[in-house]
């Protein structure tokens, strides 16, 4: 109940404020804002710029919806399910934009994972493994979650012409530069970003068919092997790329970005209620 009184008094600020950034003031910079607290200022965000459309938040999607959607498509398409109530739950949810034949079409879908407390460790100097005698602990799988999500959300969006999944990665196994951190005793450790110990980004990438990183994938992109022509869905992936915390600024300018990309794609389907005020 706390996180949501915050997040409702969060959202009521932000509406007062000035841009998406203004809720972000001098006396706190709230690094302990969880992702799905940042897309609510996203959408409050959006719904103050344009009035004239509809928004909603959802935290998460039936497994059974999503078979619905792909069924539509094609009939050999969503057959298949064995728990009636699964669902899939990214962690920041989902925002959608309500379009002039009154569906709810999806402009952002965000997630934020941490994974690798070397840095943390070494600091303060901690060993760690099963003899606690190392200085680095080997990378796990747990991030390979993230992929059931984002192709759960691939299926659902296999009509549009977008994309709206933005991945935002935190830990040492996610570097894209080499670190030295010293240890209380003064010891150096050296952080290598291209460890196969310690880095998952490569495990990541095949989601954005190995695009940039730190770019902004949210319109699909179409490629003509040969004669045929194949529509790409990408994740968008930001990585800190130095083992920090995310920044919760930049965090809701790029969502902010991410969704604003989103409405330009759906513009046709949305031109009715962006013009009616006109």
């Amino acid at each position: 109940m706390a996180k949501k009184n915050q997040s409702t008094r969060l959202t009521d600020q932000h509406k007062k404020s000035q841009g998406v950034v203004g809720i972000f003031g001098k006396a706190a910079r709230l690094h302990d804002l969880s992702v799905g607290e940042v897309a609510q200022l996203v959408l409050a965000s959006l719904s103050k710029k344009y009035p004239m459309l509809s928004f909603r938040y959802r935290r998460d999607i039936q497994k059974s919806e999503i078979n619905a959607k792909l069924a539509s498509i094609d009939v050999d398409l969503g057959k298949s399910i064995f728990v009636t109530g699964a669902s899939i739950r990214p962690d920041g949810g989902l925002i959608e934009v309500q379009d002039d034949n009154g569906d709810w079409r999806i402009v952002l879908v965000s997630e934020a994972k941490l994974q690798g407390k070397d840095i943390e460790n070494i600091k303060a100097g901690k060993l760690v493994g099963s003899k606690s005698n190392q200085d680095l602990m080997a990378a796990g799988n747990a991030i390979e979650r993230s992929h059931k999500n984002i192709a759960e959300i691939a299926n659902l969006m296999l009509a549009e012409a977008h994309f709206p999944y933005v991945l935002f990665l935190e830990g040492s196994n996610f570097l894209t530069e080499t670190l030295t951190v010293a240890r209380p005793d003064g010891r150096v450790v050296t952080l290598e970003h291209n460890s196969g110990i310690l880095n998952r980004l490569d495990r990541l990438t095949a989601a954005n068919y190995g695009m940039s990183i730190n770019t902004n994938h949210c319109v699909n992109k179409f490629i003509k092997p040969k004669d045929k022509t194949i529509m790409l869905q990408a994740a968008s992936l930001y990585t800190e790329g130095r083992g920090g915390e995310w920044d919760r600024i930049k965090m809701l300018k790029i969502m902010t970005e991410v969704a604003e990309s989103s409405l330009k794609v759906l513009g046709s389907d949305l031109f009715t209620q962006l013009t009616a005020n006109k």
